[in-house]
C-alpha cells in the first residue's frame, strides 16, 4: 500500500493538464532563447570571457561559437515544436531539454545567472517522462491511463517544488548576502530610484510603503511551501498573489521573470482550456465529459467547465 509521501507525490492529474502545460513551455522556450537567453548570440566572439559555471566546468563544455550557437538553436527549436505538438515526447523533450540547458549554460557563464530559470529546466527534463498523454481526460482507477496519469502527477509535483524552491531559495539569499536586516534597508528604493520605471519612481518617495513590502515579499516567500499544500480556492488565490507579484516587479523595476511564471502556472486547472465547441465531446480516450478527476494541489475538478 502507497504511503502518504507515494500519494502526495504522484496524485494523478488530468493528462490534458500535461497536453497544455507542455505546449506553454516548448512554445515559450524559443521566445526565452531570444528575448532572455538571446546574450548566447552576442558570445560567439568572446571565448575569452568565457567563465563556465559549475556544471558546464564538470562537463568540459565549450564556449560559444560560430557555428554552435546557429545549430544548437536550430535543433532546439524544431525539438520545442515538435514536442509541444505532441510528436515525439520523449525524443523530442529531452532533445529540448539538453539543448536548451546549453544553450542557458552558455548564456549565464559570461555574467549573472537567471535563477527565474530552474522551474523551467525542471519542467523541459520531467516532461518527456511521461510520455504521449493523447487526448484522456480521465485518471480514474481502473482506466487504461491511470498510470500515466500517475506519472503526470510526478512530473507536476517536480514543477511545482522547483516554483516553490526558486521562491523559498530567494529569501535564503537575500538573508546570507543582506543579513536579517534585510527587509529593513533601502533595496527597493534603491531600486525603483535608479532603475525603476516612472511608477516605481514614485512610489521611491514612500519609504515607508517600500520597507513594507520588503517584508511582504520577505514573508510571502518563506511561506511559499504552503502552496503545495493548498487545494482549491485557497491555492488559487495563492498564485494569484505571487502572479501579482510579479506584474508589480514588472510595472515597477521592469523585471519580468516570466520563465517563472509560465511554470507557476502548472499549479492551476489547466485542463480547463480548450475550445468552446468541444464541451460535452467524448476525449479521445474515452472520457465522458463531466467526469471528476484527482488534480493535484486542487479539488477534483470536472475537466470540461
Amino acid at each position: 500500500m502507497a504511503g502518504p509521501v507515494t500519494r502526495w507525490f504522484f496524485a494523478p492529474v488530468p493528462l490534458r493538464r500535461i497536453a497544455v502545460f507542455r505546449a506553454l513551455v516548448y512554445l515559450f522556450v524559443p521566445i526565452d532563447m531570444f528575448l532572455f537567453t538571446g546574450s548566447t548570440w552576442g558570445h560567439v566572439h568572446s571565448a575569452a570571457n568565457y567563465r563556465p559555471v559549475l556544471i558546464a566546468r564538470l562537463l568540459h563544455l565549450p564556449a560559444a561559437n560560430e557555428v554552435s550557437v546557429p545549430v544548437l538553436f536550430g535543433v532546439v527549436l524544431v525539438a520545442c515544436l515538435v514536442a509541444a505538438a505532441g510528436r515525439l515526447p520523449r525524443v523530442a523533450g529531452y532533445t529540448a531539454a539538453l539543448g536548451f540547458g546549453y544553450w542557458a549554460i552558455l548564456a549565464m557563464s559570461y555574467g549573472k545567472v537567471d535563477h527565474d530559470h530552474l522551474a523551467l529546466m525542471v519542467a523541459l527534463f520531467v516532461l518527456p517522462t511521461i510520455g504521449h498523454v493523447g487526448g484522456s481526460r480521465t485518471a480514474q482507477p481502473g482506466t487504461p491511463d491511470t498510470a500515466k496519469a500517475e506519472a503526470a502527477g510526478w512530473a507536476v509535483r517536480c514543477v511545482q517544488i522547483a516554483v516553490v524552491a526558486t521562491y523559498f531559495l530567494s529569501t535564503y539569499a537575500k538573508i546570507r548576502f543582506g543579513g536579517w536586516e534585510w527587509p529593513n534597508g533601502a533595496t527597493f528604493h534603491w531600486a525603483m530610484s535608479r532603475r525603476g520605471t516612472p511608477v516605481g519612481q514614485f512610489l521611491a518617495d514612500f519609504p515607508t510603503l517600500l520597507h513594507l513590502s520588503q517584508w511582504g515579499v520577505l514573508i510571502a516567500e518563506l511561506l511559499s511551501p504552503v502552496l503545495l499544500f493548498l487545494r482549491g480556492r485557497a491555492l488559487h488565490a495563492g498564485v494569484v498573489f505571487f502572479l501579482g507579484f510579479h506584474l508589480m516587479t514588472w510595472v515597477t523595476i521592469a523585471i519580468h521573470f516570466l520563465p517563472l511564471v509560465v511554470c507557476l502556472l502548472v499549479f492551476l486547472p489547466l485542463e480547463r482550456v480548450r475550445l468552446r465547441a468541444a464541451i460535452g465531446r467524448k476525449g479521445a480516450g474515452g472520457g465522458a465529459a463531466g467526469q471528476k478527476v484527482a488534480v493535484v494541489g486542487d479539488q477534483a475538478v470536472d475537466p470540461v467547465s
